[in-house]
């Protein structure tokens, strides 16, 4: 459950205010995905009020009162910051919905982003012009109005945008896909385009890529509208499928890996026979004992967990010019969704569990993540990813690091191989299991000896694995 905010702030003796509660480690917002209570409705303590959506996880929020629910201050798929007031409770029976407007009013987070590219545009010498309403009476932030000043949108052409935001007002996002449209269409227009629904006029394939400046590259999930992409058409016959709301995450959030951490990734095969012969001995008592599964992650994971303490500076993130080694070692394992989408839930002190722990753990984490019941928490707080490419049949893959950590080892699959075999009686051929470790690491701070040391140190102890281990 995410962590709630167990003070209401009561508005009068009657009415609770219910806040957007923390949830989890840097994340700020979240959208608004689902009331399960309609207004007039009652609700009871802990009973789920709204389903959110963070760039994490979907979760269900309790409510924190007891009463009839009399306001929402969020629409469907509208975002919100932690701490605003998302829903007004009334305590004392009455149904009838509160009759304040919904506020427009820029929530403190907004107010310091918007402050902040203000104060950018002034430093550059470019004072801003435009008004901060126009004839309609609609307001425009700061940052709407730099923007629209930088690309040459004026008032005018702002007026006829339909904003997205709280009682229509015109975002970021919104001003962005305006300025697309209006580039891709070879001027201004008073509408925007739906996207690809119609054919728009395509770029010249002799005109060069747009080059982004470096001020315009930032970090997070602002990356897809603050590059510029190809404008592409549909062809006849072709399908048209919309990114859901994961997938456009995921795509945020591996544009914005590869723009911070330059990635490089070593090879090592390994030889694992031991370990796929041990498991084959074990794997039934153990399911008999445990109640679960013994697969090969974990044994891997137990391998890459002792590689770390061996090796502590890729168990670290950068932060600017600074180096955070990490205290813990928190594994995240990415697991493929029943949708096709990724997520990556996390081993939280791993090196303090026995195998048994980390396979129960591993198990766990796999069902709720096929099951859609991870909790915020349960994604927070990585230092190093391990992905399993060799599920699909992948020998080796270059994975892309899960920021802000610094480093990602992809496994591949375990194949019968021929090998030369040294025995104190000489050389022969024979049959060994032998799998591919794919180790990616952030040049920043991860050279190409400690990245490669690290995963040779991995497959030195899978090499190295006792047969005769009892569990």
């Amino acid at each position: 459950m995410c962590e709630l905010l167990r003070e209401p702030f009561a508005i009068d003796m009657a009415q609770i205010e219910i806040r957007l509660p923390k949830m989890g480690e840097s994340v700020t917002e979240a959208t608004i995905t689902n009331w399960l209570k309609n207004i007039g409705d009652s609700v009871a303590l802990d009973e789920p009020l709204v389903e959110v959506a963070t760039d994490k996880v979907d979760n269900e929020l309790p409510s924190e009162a007891a009463g009839v629910l009399v306001q929402q201050l969020f629409a469907k798929d509208q975002v919100a910051q932690v701490g605003d007031v998302i829903a007004i409770i009334s305590t004392d029976g009455d149904s009838a919905p509160v009759s304040a407007p919904v506020t427009t009013q820029a929530t403190p987070v907004e107010v310091v982003a918007e402050t902040v590219a203000a104060a950018q545009v002034l430093a550059n010498g470019q004072a801003p012009v435009l008004e901060k309403s126009g004839d309609s009476g609609k307001f425009y932030s700061p940052l709407v109005r730099s923007i629209a000043e930088k690309e040459g949108v004026s008032m005018s052409e702002l007026e006829t945008l339909g904003g997205s935001g709280l009682g229509g007002r015109v975002t970021k996002k919104d001003i962005l896909s305006y300025i697309d449209t209006r580039v891709a269409g070879g001027g201004a227009s008073t509408t925007v385009a739906t996207p690809v629904a119609t054919p728009t006029v395509q770029q010249p394939a002799s005109t060069p890529a747009p080059v982004v400046a470096p001020a315009a590259i930032t970090s997070g999930s602002s990356f897809l509208s603050n590059i510029k992409e190809p404008v592409v058409t549909a062809n006849p016959g072709d399908e048209i499928i919309e990114m859901d709301r994961m997938r456009k995450l995921i795509a945020d959030h591996m544009v914005m890996s590869t723009h911070v951490s330059p990635h490089v990734t070593s090879y090592v095969e390994a030889d694992v026979t031991n370990i796929v012969n041990w498991r084959n001995k074990m794997k039934k008592d153990f399911e008999k004992r445990e109640g679960e599964n013994l697969t090969f992650t974990p044994i891997f994971m137990e391998a890459i967990v002792k590689a770390i303490k061996d090796f502590p500076m890729i168990n670290v993130s950068v932060s600017g010019t600074n180096i955070i080694k990490r205290k813990d070692i928190n594994i995240g394992m990415a697991t493929a969704l029943p949708s096709g989408n990724l997520i990556v839930p996390v081993i939280k002190n791993a090196d303090r569990m026995n195998l048994t722990g980390i396979a129960k753990s591993v198990n766990e984490l796999a069902r709720n993540a096929r099951d859609g019941k991870l909790k915020p928490e349960d994604i927070q707080g990585g230092t190093y990813t391990v992905t399993n490419v060799g599920t699909f049949g992948n020998v080796m893959g270059t994975p892309i690091i899960n920021q802000p950590q610094v480093a990602i080892m992809a496994l591949g699959a375990i194949r019968k191989m021929p090998a030369v075999i040294e025995t104190a009686h000489g050389d022969f051929i024979g049959i060994r299991h032998k799998m591919f470790l794919s180790h990616s690491y952030d040049h920043r701070v991860v050279d190409g000896a400690l990245g490669g040391q690290f995963v040779r140190r991995v497959a030195d102890y899978l090499e190295q694995f006792d047969v005769n281990r009892e569990l």
